[in-house]
């Protein structure tokens, strides 16, 4: 039995009026499948394992528009200017890339025009479980805009690369952006996301990135989560590394958006493969942020670190699941996962659940999980020092927070990313 809302028969009305357009034909039948998939489960709900925490019914009401409209570009780019950023930046206006993009060594195609050839057939949704993920089965099924990133063969691209997601919201909108990213063979590649919203209306954002590493390459994936009240977020990425392959993923998240879920998946599909993932969700006000990561060695003598901290205010909530998965043929695997929250007000909420799954022999893993509150005696000792107390709140909350900031590689990003949590901290205070 699933459960149907007015979105859903919209969204199956939409894709019924609209699946008999020109693609090619694996494109129609992956549509369909990812169609088949979210059609008989549904939205998710409080009843599922993985969403028992994440009640998405009340972000599911409104009259969402399912067509956004266009968008002004006028000062875009200034109102999302990273500080001393050296890069290049790409502008999606509500998904669509509308100019031409010149970077060495690295193509950036328009997914509208990507699919047109058979060469995303070896990439698009292959390692994505659609039937356990109805948004991602929903975006595979619908989108149509975004972009493809494809590093070419040695490869090591000189300056990250900064997309700018500019959307629509002066009515309710229902969104499916996409991002595929591939890493060929010794390539080395750096990509920043962030999100400009005009309008104050609800926008629901279904993310799906797509990530592949090939043999001896890296990528290194940004996702900075400052977003406005107004914005609902599910995220999906998808990571599927070689042989040899190195993924560093960082997300960090700031108070603002009602609801953001992340869905982080890992396949290590090759010896030697190194993987990191970084986390840091500061919430505020009525905010729910939830964080699922999922990590499968599936070779040997590969190894995946896993950091995510949180920092709760108001009456916010947060949620961690992370499951790390040792499948019986990936001996000599090291794997080490920890989530650490810290408090800052008694209506804050955090579930959290690190789990391990181990089905070979000859391993290292750990995990674990720590909940606590503010230092007080911390805190009494820096304002005996004549610091006044919204400077060492922040203080106390950067050096809670470095574990993970610290590990951006990228120092333009980091230090807004330490600018914006001092902001938020000082404005919770205020």
């Amino acid at each position: 039995m699933i459960t149907t809302t007015s979105l859903y028969d919209q969204l199956i009305s939409f894709y019924n009026n609209n699946s008999a357009g020109d693609e090619q034909p694996w494109l129609k039948d992956l549509r369909a499948r990812a169609f088949d998939a979210f059609s008989t489960q549904g939205f998710p709900t409080t009843k599922n394992e993985d969403w028992r925490f994440t009640n998405i019914s009340a972000y599911l009401k409104e009259n969402y528009s399912l067509l956004p409209g266009s968008v002004s570009l006028q000062n875009v780019k200034s109102a999302n200017a990273i500080p001393s950023f050296d890069g290049y930046e790409i502008v999606l206006k509500n998904g669509m890339l509308n100019e031409d993009v010149n970077i060495e060594g690295v193509k950036v195609t328009p997914f509208r025009t990507a699919l047109q050839d058979d060469h995303l057939k070896l990439y698009l949704s292959k390692f994505i479980p659609l039937q356990k993920n109805p948004f991602a089965a929903l975006n595979t099924a619908l989108f149509q805009n975004g972009i493809v990133i494809e590093a070419e063969k040695n490869a090591i691209v000189d300056k990250p690369i900064h997309l700018i997601h500019v959307y629509n919201a002066e009515d309710p909108v229902f969104i499916h952006p996409r991002l595929l990213v591939i890493a060929n063979r010794n390539s080395k590649l750096q990509v920043v996301e962030s999100v400009f919203v005009t309008g104050e209306s609800p926008l629901f954002l279904n993310n799906v990135t797509e990530c592949y590493i090939a043999e001896n390459a890296q990528v290194d994936k940004y996702y900075l989560q400052a977003f406005s009240p107004n914005i609902r977020l599910v995220n999906f990425t998808q990571c599927v590394q070689s042989s040899n392959s190195l993924y560093n993923n960082y997300t960090y998240t700031i108070p603002g958006a009602n609801l953001v879920r992340n869905n982080l998946h890992l396949d290590l599909n090759g010896t030697n493969t190194e993987s990191h993932l970084y986390g840091l969700y500061l919430t505020g006000s009525n905010q729910l942020v939830d964080n699922h990561t999922s990590v499968h060695h599936l070779f040997p003598n590969c190894m995946s670190n896993e950091l995510y901290k949180g920092v709760l205010m108001d009456s916010s909530r947060a949620v961690f699941n992370g499951k790390i998965f040792v499948h019986q043929d990936a001996q000599k695997t090291n794997a080490f996962q920890q989530n650490n929250n810290m408090l800052l007000s008694n209506k804050a909420v955090i579930d959290s659940k690190p789990q391990l799954e181990i089905f070979a022999d000859d391993v290292k893993c750990s995990h674990g999980s720590t909940v606590g509150s503010f230092n007080n005696e911390a805190l009494f000792y820096l304002k005996s020092r004549g610091i006044g107390e919204k400077a060492a709140r922040n203080l106390l909350v950067n050096a809670f927070a470095f574990d993970v900031t610290n590990k951006i590689q990228i120092p333009a990003v980091r230090k807004y990313i330490e600018k914006l949590i001092t902001q938020k901290m000082s404005e919770a205070y205020d």
